[in-house]
């Protein structure tokens, strides 16, 4: 399949956050309805991806992937909506403190949750998420944590449009952490 694309950008090699950083800078050179191609290799680029576009009014085309190399396509939009940001957050050192009911949600991929995680932290793929929401009890305080807050961002704002309250984004995440992990 051949898609007309206005600008290419390149971000092979490189895992999150920066695949978005790099797509919010290039289509800052975009007229709007003006189509980006972003190639990327990491596989949360797809996921990512989609939930940045509709945070910030883009449109999220599709992806294709071919040996081994993910095509992202999204769309100017004709106006941006305001990034919002999820305004409860916590840093790394009061995730610490949390209470012991409290449940720990790392939005990570599988694979780097595997490697490493908060000790008795669920992991719940931001792919996922919708899907498998239902597996977080609303009572409780809830602590999202990804790589670096960019991902467990956007989970908190899902997580709190879909009705929990007590909803907290881990900043800067586990590319800080410096407890205690377990493997899996």
């Amino acid at each position: 399949m051949s898609i007309t694309t206005d600008m290419q950008l390149d971000a092979k090699g490189l895992a999150c956050p920066m695949p978005i950083v790099k797509t919010k800078k290039t289509m800052k050179d975009l007229e709007a309805g003006q189509v980006l191609e972003i190639q990327a290799t990491d596989q949360g680029s797809t996921t990512d991806l989609k939930a940045w576009a509709d945070k910030s009014g883009h449109q999220y085309l599709g992806t294709n992937e071919t040996d081994g190399i993910l095509y992202h396509y999204v769309r100017k939009a004709d106006e941006e909506k305001p990034e919002k940001t999820h305004p409860n957050t916590v840093r790394n050192e009061e995730l610490e403190n949390r209470n012991d009911d409290a449940v720990v949600v790392d939005v990570r991929e599988s694979a780097e949750y595997a490697f490493g995680h908060i000790p008795g932290a669920v992991s719940l793929p931001l792919g996922e998420l919708d899907e498998r929401m239902n597996e977080i009890d609303s009572s409780k305080e809830i602590y999202v944590v990804c790589r670096t807050g960019n991902r467990s961002d956007m989970a908190a704002q899902k997580l709190t449009e879909n009705g929990y309250d007590k909803v907290y984004n881990v900043v800067p995440g586990m590319s800080e952490w410096s407890k205690e992990t377990e493997k899996s």
